[in-house]
């Protein structure tokens, strides 16, 4: 899948845009139950001239990487051919990497850094077909909650074709916000969202 665009709010002299991204989702069922997981990762980066004169440095730049896996436990709540209602809890890790770079270089204000932690989850996933060409996906989640991050949410709806029975051409478009603050009084505010476009195979 492509992933969304993502714009990460660190500060008010950087709003860093998408460079490079990958992600995937898997997957498995057996009657109702339903084990799912998907993962993201992304690399930011923007640069800045700084208009400071004698500070040795001419512009400065930032980068950082966003990644996340999430794994899930699910039940189908209905499970009709057409229609089907999916309750779902997981928890989400994420890792955050950071860096700041002066050029030229300026020994004691580069920075690079790295945070990790873990949401608990509860959302949801609504599937429709339309026809037998044409299926729907909505789904959702929320967390947080204070544990890892303050509060994350996210929502999502993809438009499916069906190629055949194992492939299906999907289109859509992604919501992930989180607002994570650390002990060490760091803020970590980020929305990834934008249009996405994906292949699934089903392999029954």
């Amino acid at each position: 899948m492509v992933p969304p665009r993502a714009r990460t709010d660190v500060g008010s002299a950087f709003a860093p845009v998408l460079a490079i991204g990958l992600m995937g989702a898997a997957e498995a069922s057996r009657k109702r139950f339903i084990i799912t997981g998907d993962v993201l990762w992304i690399r930011l980066g923007d640069d800045k001239s700084i208009p400071f004169p004698g500070l040795g440095a001419t512009s400065a730049s930032m980068k950082a990487t966003e990644f996340f896996l999430t794994p899930k436990i699910g039940l189908r709540l209905i499970d009709q051919e057409k229609f089907k209602i999916i309750a779902l809890t997981g928890l989400r890790y994420w890792h955050l990497g950071e860096s700041l770079n002066f050029n030229p270089s300026l020994l004691g204000l580069n920075f690079s850094g790295s945070q990790n932690w873990v949401d608990p989850l509860v959302g949801g996933r609504i599937e429709a077909a339309i026809t037998q060409k044409i299926v729907v996906n909505v789904l959702g989640d929320v967390g947080g909650w204070g544990t890892g991050s303050e509060l994350e949410y996210q929502w999502a709806g993809l438009l499916g074709y069906r190629v055949n029975a194992a492939w299906t051409l999907q289109a859509g478009y992604r919501y992930l916000y989180v607002d994570k603050h650390s002990s060490r009084g760091v803020v970590f505010n980020a929305t990834t969202a934008g249009v996405v476009f994906g292949i699934t195979l089903n392999l029954k």
